[in-house]
């Protein structure tokens, strides 16, 4: 079996013959064009990398705030449950965001709505989170006088 080199088979394939200096001179390395096609398919991946890069750290950054507006609105609503029943009540004041800087620029409102009128001992509660002015996520739930 005989070894051929690359440029040999190919020539025996396509049945090419060689013109002296001109055609498989045996040199390596890469030419011009084959460098700035490298250059562009790694810069086409780097950019999309980095495109997923950014869009993954903005859903960590939403999922925060939103988990951080949760779990503020979820301990406003235990409070107002336990707070003392108050009828014909439309609002009740908040408790204070804690000063961490996790809570930075939050804030809470609470309305309250009679389910019947005259109010009969059940009204609804919705506490609304908010950051920079910009709802973050609201809750409902039960508020009844037992």
């Amino acid at each position: 079996m005989e070894i051929m080199s690359i440029g040999a088979k190919i020539e025996r394939i396509f049945n090419i013959r060689r013109v002296r200096g001109t055609f498989f001179r045996g040199e390596s390395g890469t030419t011009l064009l084959e460098t700035l096609v490298a250059l562009a398919i790694l810069g086409i991946i780097s950019v999309a990398f980095l495109s997923g890069l950014t869009t993954t750290s903005r859903a960590a950054v939403i999922s925060d705030r939103r988990a951080t507006a949760e779990s503020l609105a979820q301990s406003q609503l235990e409070t107002v449950k336990q707070a003392v029943y108050v009828y014909e009540a439309t609002q009740y004041t908040p408790i204070q965001v804690p000063d961490d800087v996790s809570y930075t620029g939050f804030s809470a409102a609470i309305v309250a709505e009679a389910i019947e009128s005259p109010d009969d001992g059940v009204q609804k509660i919705t506490v609304t989170i908010t950051r920079s002015g910009e709802d973050i996520y609201v809750l409902q739930g039960y508020k009844v006088d037992r």
